[in-house]
């Protein structure tokens, strides 16, 4: 049995303490733990007595020094200090809000105001069954937010005139890198030929599209665009070079609203393909993209009901004609059948790329923004067609008035076709009449010295339109004139230019009908709320209620991330502080909030690495070693930052192979740019080659990225940036509790040592989110999904040093009991030192199942019907289960389900003894309509549906039997099925 060392310090709960402390008392020393850890995590002292017995080992310390190697070991407490209680953060942040000033926003440039239905606010935005869900990839517990993902689906697709949209991706700018991506891969044309954008894209997106062609040898080209009439002036603008791709705004950045058509047929005379970045409010007027040429439509849901944050979390949006599905990236929802013939939704296509085809994946993304287009596509379900369009209609309204003012006192305007933006000329006055807008409580935004750029939206008002009129120095409209149509010839959307027709958008309008198909929706789905979801690499922990409660604050959620810095100092304090917290924890010198998944920020990562080996004139430098173990995404992320892969064998305990390394180092070694090594290992084990594998890649020149996807095993205990690593992505929809919103949002912030600091992003308007010799914007927004940050803020502050410890301490007591109390029944794949691991564990079922017939996907779909979310199946190995329970899940939940995957072992031998075809396994799911009918199984109904420690009083019905994947792919339906074929 092992014993403590020096390094442990003991922790001490508050309760324990000699006197009361009050609200009022100050933060708690860094060994105190906090009232709120004991809410946070699950067992209870006695029960974490009890399962260190079943371990053998007599308290937390010792169990860490056993698993973890003495090498990486941090030899002091965390120096965070933990408020004394969940009222006392809760007035912090009221504190730091007070310092942001939430004026009128009048900036636009791709960020307005909305106003989110309040039966979308309360019922999803603010319910845990909606934003404690994974992403779908157990399709049968996830039919609710995959039919709302379907309506939003069927919603872009009809507004852009295009055949399929995605599931949403994570902003507007990175969607349209995403296209940028889509036309190459596409297009015939020469490999060096060329993206042409229009000078009047969204600055900030045209930042992130050239940070993303950068290392990819793609020369992006910005031109004015509106004049191309053929295919000769295309290829002029380019440089007389090929073009694979064109990218225009729609309307343009300054307002105007162009015909592209002859662009479009010019591009696709040359082999281009085009791409329009819309927005999705004015296509309910405008002619759709799809109708004149566009072979792929991108924008932003924000407006949408989805509040500025300060930049996010939003839903992007990507659209494409039929022939292009097999290139999207992301997720998409497609229609299938479950075993009894119903209608049942589920991931189509490319749901598990980045593990298949890894390097060649199409994209890095493994998620989406599924919160954020679920309360999109409800705002459509809200409002339906003739809703949307009175909204748009109103707001180019707003904007005509505006405009009518403008010229009738005299100025300019530089647009003549427009939808709710103005570009208005005011010779070296811009200056004063941004101040004089700013004195009534409005912010516009100044081009340059001549030129003011302003943007009317739902929630524009008639004061708001009089006092912008008067800082123009021009009589203010007495009214707003409504408009029947806009005036726009050939662009505007014709009545046979239908959308929004499906019953769904026009069938729920009164509160009562919305309520309850929101709740009809949440009632299909399993979320935490409902009980562990133990997902391997996922770390399912609380989002506690307190942590949640700012997100929808107005000083945070209606800021624009645009806005003037003296009116976001709250937040920008918040970023400062979260981020030398994060510092704190991982050893790590600067941490950059950009990246707004951790697809980004494992991107933004090796960008980092590959500028500083740029700056060091190794631009040879290009080979990435990554373990065969790892992470689809990190191949996918490698190519993308420019970079070639060479992989890593591992060894048959699953520890990368340091002999294999050592020879790839070796052969590579003046062209190492990066070894990419997660840790914990994603095979669940610390592995105590860690400090030898840093050392080796650093010998070589070479930098380490460490993947902090399961930085939970680690809090307190162990520092990346002090053991060997250079840069992490962080989950903070993992580790710092974040929701995973049933897909999104994330956040993947990274943590750099000082030499790459100097390498973070940056960002074209806001010159204090990075360096100025930054990789460039890696989101559209300068700090990403600002407006959640608030979440980690609160659970770090909640918890403080002492917390985060005892968290992953307990994450990894847990995942341990797990393993110990199931290893007779499944092999534990991997284990570390003393047969222990880290906070995951590997149950291999590769063996049985070719004993008795029994995949991975009969006991995922058993453990529905006894309650439980599965773990996560075939990763990293195929045919195994990896189970992480998280410090969050308290000791009865953990031991129901051991109970349950004990008995299902059990089912596992009838079924072997019997056949596997006609068991209860292959028959899982039951759904309630499935026991109600007919019954020719050899098991009867309580088998089935009530299996050993199921409550009855808690039973979860799945809504459809289990899901025909082969069949959704061969008969693609990415939009709202017909009402007759099962839907709604």
């Amino acid at each position: 049995m092992s014993t403590r060392t020096s390094h442990d310090q003991a922790l001490t709960p508050a309760a324990d303490a000699d006197v009361v402390v009050t609200d009022d008392a100050g933060p708690l020393d860094t060994t105190t733990l906090s009232d709120f850890v004991g809410r946070h995590v699950g067992p209870r002292q006695d029960d974490v007595a009890s399962m260190l017995q079943t371990l053998g080992y007599d308290s937390l310390e010792a169990l860490v020094d056993a698993a973890v190697p003495p090498a990486i070991r941090s030899t002091e407490p965390l120096s965070i200090e933990a408020s004394p209680s969940e009222h006392a953060v809760i007035a912090e942040l009221r504190q730091l809000a007070s310092r942001n000033q939430v004026l009128t926003s009048m900036i636009g440039l791709g960020y307005y105001g909305t106003q989110t239905p309040p039966v979308v606010k309360r019922n999803i935005l603010e319910n845990p069954a909606w934003y404690t869900a994974y992403t779908p990839y157990q399709p049968e517990i996830s039919q609710g937010r995959l039919e709302a993902l379907l309506n939003y689906q069927t919603m872009v697709s009809d507004l852009t005139g295009l055949a399929i949209a995605n599931a949403s991706l994570l902003d507007e700018g990175t969607a349209a890198a995403e296209a940028m991506a889509v036309m190459r891969r596409t297009s015939k044309v020469a490999q060096d030929a060329v993206l042409v954008v229009d000078k009047d894209l969204l600055p900030q997106t045209l930042d992130v599209v050239t940070t993303r062609a950068t290392p990819l040898g793609i020369d992006v080209v910005a031109a004015d665009l509106e004049q191309v009439g053929d295919a000769d002036a295309l290829r002029s603008l380019a440089g007389d070079r090929d073009v694979f791709g064109v990218l225009v705004q729609y309307p343009g950045a300054d307002g105007q609203i162009r015909d592209w058509q002859a662009l479009a047929e010019a591009a696709h005379e040359v082999g281009a393909l085009v791409t329009a970045a819309a927005d999705l409010l004015a296509l309910t007027l405008l002619a759709p993209p799809g109708e004149w040429g566009a072979d792929v439509a991108v924008g932003t849901t924000q407006r949408f009901g989805v509040p500025m944050g300060y930049g996010g979390p939003h839903a992007g949006y990507l659209s494409v004609r039929r022939g292009l599905e097999r290139t999207l990236p992301g997720r998409l929802v497609g229609v299938s059948k479950d075993d009894d013939g119903n209608t049942a939704y589920r991931l189509a296509l490319q749901t598990r790329e980045q593990h298949i085809r890894r390097e060649k994946a199409t994209s890095n993304i493994t998620t989406a923004q599924v919160l954020l287009a679920v309360m999109a596509g409800m705002y459509a379900v809200w409002h339906g067609p003739d809703g949307l369009r009175r909204i748009a209609l109103e707001t180019h309204a707003k904007a005509r008035a505006l405009a009518e003012a403008l010229t009738s006192g005299g100025l300019e305007l530089g647009v003549d076709r427009y939808f709710d933006t103005l570009t208005v000329k005011t010779p070296g006055k811009a200056a004063e009449v941004l101040a004089a807008a700013l004195d009534t409580g409005i912010n516009l935004w100044q081009v340059d010295e001549d030129t003011v750029l302003l943007s009317a939206d739902e929630v524009t008002t008639l004061a708001d339109l009089r006092a912008v009129a008067d800082a123009f120095g021009v009589p203010a409209p007495e009214s707003i004139a409504t408009v029947e149509a806009p005036e726009w010839g050939r662009l505007t959307r014709t009545p046979e230019q239908t959308y929004l027709t499906h019953p769904v958008f026009n069938t729920y309008k009164s509160e009562t009908a919305m309520l309850r198909y929101i709740r009809s929706l949440s009632d299909k789905d399993f979320a935490l709320d409902r009980g562990m979801i133990p997902l391997g690499s996922c770390t399912m922990k609380l989002n506690s209620t307190t942590e949640m409660e700012p997100v929808t604050w107005p000083e945070f959620s209606a800021l624009h991330p645009f806005a003037p810095l003296d009116q976001t100092e709250g937040s920008r304090e918040l970023v400062r502080q979260l981020s030398e917290w994060l510092e704190e924890i991982t050893g790590y010198d600067k941490v950059s909030m950009q990246p707004n998944a951790g697809s980004q920020g494992e991107f933004a990562g090796l960008l980092a690495i590959r500028k500083y080996h740029l700056a060091n004139g190794d631009d040879q430098r290009t080979i990435c070693l990554i373990p065969s173990s790892a992470h689809g995404t990190n191949a996918a992320s490698a190519v993308m930052a420019g970079l070639k892969v060479v992989v890593v064998k591992s060894t048959s305990e699953g520890e990368v192979d340091l002999e294999d390394l050592r020879a790839k180092v070796d052969k590579h070694r003046a062209e190492v740019a990066a070894l990419m090594v997660t840790y914990p290992s994603t095979h669940g084990v610390y592995e105590d080659t860690i400090t030898e594998l840093c050392e080796m890649v650093h010998e070589a020149g070479g930098q380490v990225y460490l993947d902090g996807a399961n930085l939970n095993a680690m809090m307190g205990i162990a520092k990346p940036g002090e053991f060997g690593a250079d840069v992490s992505h962080l989950n903070l929809h993992k580790t710092f509790t974040i929701p995973h919103g049933g897909g999104g949002p994330g956040v993947g912030p990274i943590g750099v040592r000082s030499h790459l600091a100097p390498y973070l992003p940056n960002h074209p308007l806001i010159t204090d989110a990075g360096p100025d010799t930054g990789v460039g914007a890696i989101s559209a927004a300068p700090y990403g999904s600002a407006s959640i940050l608030p979440i980690s803020w609160a659970y770090i502050r909640l918890v403080g040093g002492a917390g985060l410890t005892r968290s992953s301490q307990v994450a990894v007591l847990n995942a341990n009991y797990i393993a110990r109390r199931l290893h007779e029944h499944y092999p534990v794949l991997y284990t570390g030192a003393d047969d222990l691991v880290a906070h995951e564990c590997i149950l291999d079922l590769r063996g049985l199942t070719k004993e008795t017939g029994v995949t991975v996907d009969d006991v995922a779909k058993r453990l529905i019907d006894y309650g439980f979310h599965a773990p996560t199946m075939s990763f990293p190995v195929a045919g195994t289960l990896m189970v992480e329970p998280t410090e969050s899940e308290d000791k009865a939940e953990l031991d129901r389900f051991i109970e349950a995957m004990v008995a299902i072992r059990a089912e596992m031998d009838e079924a072997a003894e019997d056949g596997v075809e006609g068991s209860v396994l292959r028959g899982a799911p039951h759904t309630a309509v499935s026991l109600a009918g007919d019954w020719g199984h050899r098991y009867d109904r309580m088998t089935a549906a009530y299996p050993q420690g199921v409550d009855p009083t808690r039973k979860y019905w799945p809504p459809v039997r289990r899901i025909d994947g082969v069949y959704g792919d061969r008969n693609l339906v990415t939009t709202c099925p017909p009402p007759q074929t099962g839907q709604g």
